[in-house]
């Protein structure tokens, strides 16, 4: 039989001939997640013994990465915000600079809307990580979720479920904010947050083959200077607005100026950049006062 130290050597030597980045933490990651125990237990039980089955399921989810497949959707798991979420190809993996944006709308939330009700809606769910996270977080809010994914919806809703949060969520198939007509949810909504697609089209080929080859595109490209989603929820969002709302973007690094300004020239007060840890720029917001 082959123990834990042995199959993990054997997969971080493949996963370093294969030029992975991090060998031995993804060789760690995909065996826990195969044998359902934290990483330190195969630090404290190094000669635990494997089964012949367990050795071949791991052995083809090696073998998935060492084609590049992202190591969140080999063991279907990524954690936002402190909380854990199912992903699977089809939506994006979330990542820790789009936390930037929830903690905006908290901080948002705590100084206008702090005990109150709050509506909130999210355009472009994907996994659920940003709606869920704002439902799991605000307590005193009710989520609109909209996604033109049939299956981003369904991941979606499998993450509030484990969260505990579908009660005070609203899933709706659609494209951006169309799903709202005829809702009667004019000037109801306290904060619209989005991380919509936005790498420009020409750069989307550029991306690491980790990125381009199993993200949906659909989650990436957007449009040819990248701003095609902006211009349209920009322009679109006032209409659904409560007074004094606000819309919060997660941008590109260089997309600050740009979409700031189409924020102004629609006439957005208190138009801010805020900036991610490595000090780039990560989040836009402004407030709709009619």
């Amino acid at each position: 039989m082959i123990t834990v130290e042995d199959i993990l050597k054997s997969a971080t030597e493949k996963l370093k001939s294969s030029q992975i980045d991090t060998p031995r933490l993804d060789a760690e990651v995909i065996l826990s997640s195969v044998l359902g125990v934290d990483r330190i237990q195969l630090h404290i039980y190094p000669e635990r013994e494997i089964s012949w089955e367990i050795c071949r399921r791991y052995w083809g989810l090696v073998e998935k990465r060492i084609k590049l497949m992202p190591i969140q959707y080999i063991i279907n798991r990524q954690e936002f915000m402190g909380l854990e979420f199912f992903v699977e190809e089809g939506v994006l993996i979330p990542r820790g600079d789009t936390e930037i944006l929830v903690e905006e709308v908290i901080n948002l939330n705590n100084i206008y809307y702090n005990n109150t009700d709050v509506k909130i809606l999210d355009i472009g769910t994907g996994s659920g990580a940003i709606t869920v996270s704002l439902a799991k977080l605000i307590t005193n809010s009710f989520v609109i979720s909209i996604d033109i994914s049939p299956l981003a919806l369904t991941i979606a809703k499998k993450n509030a479920n484990s969260h505990g949060v579908q009660q005070r969520i609203s899933f709706l198939e659609g494209n951006l904010l169309e799903p709202l007509l005829n809702k009667g949810l004019e000037e109801t909504l306290c904060f619209i947050v989005s991380n919509p697609p936005y790498i420009p089209t020409k750069a989307v080929n550029e991306l690491s083959a980790q990125v381009k080859d199993y993200e949906p595109e659909l989650a990436l490209n957007g449009g040819e200077d990248g701003l095609d989603f902006y211009r349209k929820i920009v322009n679109e969002s006032p209409k659904y607005l409560k007074n004094n709302g606000w819309l919060l973007f997660e941008i590109g690094y260089d997309q600050g100026n740009a979409v700031s300004s189409l924020m102004l020239d629609k006439g957005f007060s208190e138009v801010k950049i805020v900036k991610d840890l490595a000090g780039l720029d990560r989040v836009v917001k402004g407030q709709w006062v009619k």
